[in-house]
C-alpha cells in the first residue's frame, strides 16, 4: 500500500487539483440555462399580479405631494 493515488500524486492532491480546474469556470452553460429559465418563470408570475390598493394610494399621494426639488 503506497501514500499515492494511481496516478501518483500524494492523497487529496488530484481532488484539489480538479477543484482548482473549475474554479475560473463558474456553473455550466446547461446549469445557467435552467437558472435562467426558472426565474423568468418565477419574474413572469409576479409582474403579472395587480398593484396593490396600498401602493397604488402611496403613489398617489407621491404624486399629489408637491416637490421642494426645483428640477422636477
Amino acid at each position: 500500500m503506497t501514500d499515492h493515488d494511481e496516478g501518483g500524486s500524494p492523497p487529496g492532491e488530484t481532488a484539489l487539483r480538479a477543484k482548482e480546474e473549475t474554479r475560473g469556470r463558474g456553473l455550466s452553460d446547461h446549469t445557467q440555462k435552467r437558472i435562467g429559465l426558472h426565474l423568468r418563470a418565477l419574474y413572469d408570475q409576479i409582474v403579472e399580479q395587480p398593484v396593490p390598493d396600498r401602493f397604488r394610494d402611496l403613489i398617489a399621494q407621491l404624486e399629489a405631494t408637491p416637490s421642494d426639488d426645483p428640477a422636477s
